[in-house]
């Protein structure tokens, strides 16, 4: 293969100029801001900006599902996984979607149970009580909060590695951004530029792909890689295998618990979800896979990785030059920006609706949740912004310590969609003991097992629990307004 020569921009740092970095910045930041307060037009009610009037029909719903899955973790972390954990490695990101798939039935059972609906934590609060909706509210919550973090110090290094732009300045930007449009617009104006981003997005990962397998000799990468870093090759390296199932219980667990996701399941009309996440999970499957290419070519091109969760975006960049650079720019920036509206958004419904509407214990109105819903987007932005700030880890680090809270969430979910006989009890101790002994592994092991420790334990628990004292759960009740069945959340009941 005839290894590329890096250009004199690498050399100094980076590949776009400063002037270069801040005027695409400019454009893509005037440009989404517009577009949310356009699309936010149509959200008059507190329904419209938080559930989109549960009207969004199958392509605006395979979009928004597609851009919101690929995020900077994608584009990001696919090729770090490669490059530190070798095909395994890019494979094993690419089973995260195997939660879109099987999210797709699970989102129609969701919208028949709960037509009226705002959160997953309204169903796991009527569901199993106070006993679970309180470890699952926390999860929720700091899962959101990690994700959010990880968006915006994504954000900030992008920016840094492809055209010197200070990272707290690049972290800013993209935070404030997203900030300010789904303020103007809610779930209208994030599935609105979802669809944008989706199409941008899929587009220019098709370029890139094509662009680099042309600047690229597959089989000299190999050779190098077989000389070099033979364990890349390897599909016996205990790591990557182990990284696999673990990322896919980690997907499992993120889009089952998630508000993200069953927001948007609330928003679609009847009918659109379960197709709408199964086109959405093929369309995903083959992007991971590609980035991940990425980082598998790092080594063999002898291009300098500082920090692994950058090779995706540098390699692109170096292999194709300026405009290879402004590529990845729009590619990176349209995944955070859609993963970072989202995340705003559902996270605003689950404080309005799930913390502050039950600590004044009485409906608030529409025009009182549309404001609140207004603050806690601020406040949300302000908090990923301040953590941010420091440049805390990789991306994986960081994101992974929520691995084992999330992956003990998806027992109690699948269990409570669809079985009557889990209860309170087994639901509350599944999500704490897995969450506790999956965070042990994480410290003990590695980020790489965490969500699997997590969700084999949380399984087991819940399992057994429910077998010595099942219930007899009467899932009408979950149709019933919310206003109706105050006492019951209270009381942990709801048992026929």
């Amino acid at each position: 293969m005839n290894t590329c020569e890096v250009s004199p921009l690498l050399a100094q740092g980076t590949i776009l100029s400063p002037t270069a970095g801040y005027l695409m910045l400019a454009i893509f930041s005037v440009l989404w801001i517009a577009l949310g307060i356009w699309w936010g037009r149509r959200a008059q009610s507190y329904d419209g900006f938080a559930v989109a009037g549960r009207n969004v029909g199958l392509a605006l719903a395979t979009a928004t599902a597609v851009a919101t899955w690929i995020t900077s973790n994608t584009t990001m972390l696919a090729p770090q996984f490669a490059l530190q954990l070798g095909i395994w490695g890019a494979l094993a990101y690419s089973t995260a979607s195997f939660g879109l798939f099987a999210f797709a039935p699970m989102s129609g059972r969701i919208r028949q149970l709960m037509p009226k609906g705002y959160t997953a934590v309204e169903f796991v609060r009527r569901r199993y009580g106070r006993i679970g909706s309180i470890p699952f509210l926390l999860i929720s919550l700091f899962y959101a909060m990690t994700w959010l973090i990880s968006m915006a110090m994504a954000g900030g290094k992008l920016l840094n590695v492809l055209s010197g732009i200070p990272y707290e300045v690049g972290m800013s930007v993209v935070v404030g951004v997203c900030v300010l449009y789904t303020l103007f617009g809610g779930m209208y104006a994030v599935i609105g530029t979802d669809f944008i981003q989706s199409i941008i997005i899929l587009i220019g990962l098709v370029v890139v792909a094509i662009a680099v397998l042309l600047h690229v000799d597959i089989a000299e990468v190999h050779h190098r890689l077989e000389t070099e870093r033979p364990m890349l090759l390897s599909v016996l390296f205990p790591a990557a295998l182990m990284a696999l199932f673990n990322n896919m219980l980690f997907g499992f667990g993120e889009i089952f618990h998630s508000n993200v996701w069953w927001s948007r399941a609330f928003a679609m009309r009847e009918g659109v979800g379960p197709k709408a996440y199964a086109l959405g999970g093929l369309l995903w499957l083959p992007v991971p896979i590609v980035a991940g290419f990425l980082g598998l070519a790092a080594p063999a091109l002898g291009i300098g990785i500082s920090q692994p969760d950058t090779a995706g975006p540098l390699v692109a960049a170096t292999l194709l030059g300026t405009g290879g650079a402004l590529l990845v720019f729009v590619v990176v920036f349209c995944s955070l920006a859609s993963s970072i509206d989202s995340l705003l958004a559902a996270t605003s419904d689950l404080l309005v609706n799930d913390v502050v509407e039950r600590s004044v214990r009485r409906p608030l109105s529409d025009q009182d949740k549309r404001k609140l819903s207004m603050y806690c987007i601020i406040a949300l932005g302000g908090v990923a912004w301040a953590v941010a700030w420091p440049n805390i880890g990789t991306l994986a680090t960081v994101l992974f310590f929520a691995g084992p809270l999330v992956g003990s969430c998806i027992w109690p979910i699948v269990g409570g969609l669809y079985l009557k006989t889990p209860g309170p009890v087994a639901a509350g101790s599944a999500m704490i003991i897995g969450s506790a002994l999956g965070l042990v592994a994480y410290f003990a092991i590695g980020w790489f097992v965490a969500s699997l420790v997590g969700a084999a334990v949380s399984g087991i628990v819940f399992a057994v629990v429910t077998l010595a004292s099942p219930n007899q759960f009467d899932f009408s009740l979950l149709s019933e307004p919310s206003d109706r069945i105050g006492s019951l959340d209270e009381s942990n009941t709801g048992m026929s």
